[in-house]
C-alpha cells in the first residue's frame, strides 16, 4: 500500500509522512469535483468503498497502485496525470 509514497520519496527525498498523503488527497478532491461526482459516484465507479475515498480524500489512507488505476480509470484520466499533479504541488510547497 505504500508503494506511491516509497516511489516518491525515493525520487524525490521526502522525509515527511504526511505532505505526500495529504497532497494526494487535495488533487484527488480536485479530479473528483473536476468531473462533478461525489464520493460515493467515484467508489462506484472505481468499485470502492465510499469511505476509502473519503480516507484518501483527507489524506488518511495511501492507495495501492492497483487502487490508482481504478481511480484514474474511473475519472477517465491516466495515472500519470495524478502523479504529475503531486509532484507539482509538493515542489511548490517544498
Amino acid at each position: 500500500m505504500q508503494t506511491i509514497v516509497r516511489f516518491i520519496r525515493n525520487f524525490k527525498g521526502l522525509d515527511c509522512d504526511l505532505m505526500v498523503e495529504e497532497h494526494f488527497g487535495t488533487i484527488l478532491r480536485q479530479f473528483r469535483k473536476d468531473k462533478s461526482l461525489s464520493q460515493t459516484e467515484l467508489a462506484n465507479l472505481a468499485g470502492l468503498d465510499r469511505t476509502y475515498i473519503s480516507l484518501l480524500e483527507r489524506g488518511l489512507r495511501v492507495p495501492s497502485l492497483s487502487v490508482l488505476f481504478k481511480i484514474s480509470n474511473a475519472l477517465s484520466i491516466l495515472p500519470s496525470s495524478i502523479i504529475i499533479e503531486l509532484e507539482k504541488q509538493i515542489d511548490e510547497n517544498s
